[in-house]
């Protein structure tokens, strides 16, 4: 006999029980018989036929057998189980849209341009996203579109955004938009290279300059007298000297992220959650949430960090506080700098912290523009 549903019955005299359940032709199997009640198994027709016996005694189900088990789990849990096939194909849905698309380029007016492109060929914000043959064919469009703007694109996907990155044409010609200039210092440096492909040179390597000094000079002299005006093109590298000071707690604590990151759609039963990364900040947008069964649907977007944790003291290394000292002074001028030489001037203890100055040489581009199209040349000597 197939094993559906196992029943408990509850009464005295359970033999009395028994003897009517032969007498009304019901079927049943691993009977088991207790001090105040029975236990057997039986199949749904038999079922029927035993909850139709009029009867004082208290007939129960115990649990589910066979493929009744899994029929009932599946009709009791039935709203979650829609909950997660509504999620995964949602997620799947939402995958495959573009939410987010970066142009990577300093120059705004290129990234605007791209922008317009992309756009053109199908590639926007909420747009569905392309295949990667078709996705190479629009790359190759814009640089056809583009030739004399754009020299190299590539369209990195990442997540559910696309990452575009553009390098541009180099033009040897002078720009035509260049207005009459000098080139002066940014700051206070010592010159270490100097270039010029227009303009008259003034200083030279190793002279020391103060900010605002001519570096290449826009005016086109005969003997003393100025005769006209040019745009100035070069660059000057120059090296530069700062202190920067620091302090640092004895005991350092940082949580950085890495740039790391992934967006899915996330079903939550029960504060269960699945990632991959081991140390994480989550951003999620409630789509649907159900505090009294503890349940949700949320739009996820998980981005890793990574724990920093050191000891410092008057015994640490110099290189560490050197790391500090260069990160901070890049946070200040940007990445662009060569150290040449540093030193820690001096390190002490107080309040708990480690404090100390350090003495930073670097090489960095010092060019700056000074413009002299206003300038009447006529009453310059």
């Amino acid at each position: 006999m197939n094993k559906y549903i196992r029943v408990k019955v509850s009464g005295k005299n359970s033999n009395y029980f028994i003897n009517k359940l032969i007498s009304k032709n019901i079927l049943y199997s691993n009977l088991c018989i207790f001090s105040k009640y029975i236990e057997f198994d039986l199949d749904r027709k038999n079922y029927l036929k035993l909850i139709d016996i009029k009867t004082s005694y208290d007939i129960s189900i115990v649990s589910y057998l066979g493929i009744y088990k899994y029929l009932f789990f599946f009709i009791r849990y039935v709203y979650i189980f829609l909950f997660i096939i509504l999620g995964i194909g949602i997620n799947i849905f939402l995958s495959r849209i573009v939410f987010s698309i970066e142009v990577v380029h300093s120059n705004s007016k290129i990234r605007e341009l791209v922008y317009s492109d992309l756009e053109k060929f199908g590639i926007k914000k909420y747009s569905f996203k392309v295949s990667y043959s078709k996705k190479e064919k629009i790359i190759e469009e814009i640089l056809k579109l583009e030739k004399s703007d754009i020299e190299w694109m590539e369209i990195e996907e990442v997540g559910c955004k696309y990452i575009v990155k553009v390098e541009q044409r180099k033009i040897n010609s002078l720009d035509d938009e260049c207005n009459c200039r000098h080139i002066i210092a940014k700051k206070d440096a010592m010159i270490t290279s100097i270039f010029s492909s227009s303009g008259e040179v003034v200083k030279k390597k190793y002279d020391y300059v103060k900010k605002g000094d001519i570096l290449i000079s826009g005016f086109i002299y005969n003997k003393d007298k100025i005769m006209a005006k040019r745009c100035s093109v070069g660059q000057v590298l120059g090296e530069v000297w700062y202190k920067v000071n620091l302090e640092v707690p004895k005991e350092y604590v940082e949580e950085k992220f890495t740039g790391r990151k992934s967006n899915r759609l996330e079903f939550i039963f029960l504060n269960s959650n699945f990632n991959k990364y081991n140390n994480y900040k989550v951003k999620r947008i409630g789509i649907f949430n159900s505090k009294l069964f503890d349940i949700g649907l949320f739009f996820s977007t998980y981005l890793e960090t990574s724990i920093i944790h050191k000891t410092y003291s008057l015994f640490s290394l110099d290189e560490e506080y050197f790391s500090i000292a260069i990160s901070r002074l890049k946070d200040r001028v940007g990445d662009n700098i060569r150290v040449i030489s540093k030193n820690v001037l001096k390190k002490e203890e107080k309040k708990g912290k480690i404090i100390v100055e350090v003495f930073i040489k670097v090489e960095e581009d010092i060019t700056d523009y000074l413009d002299i199209t206003n300038i009447e040349i006529n009453n310059e000597e």
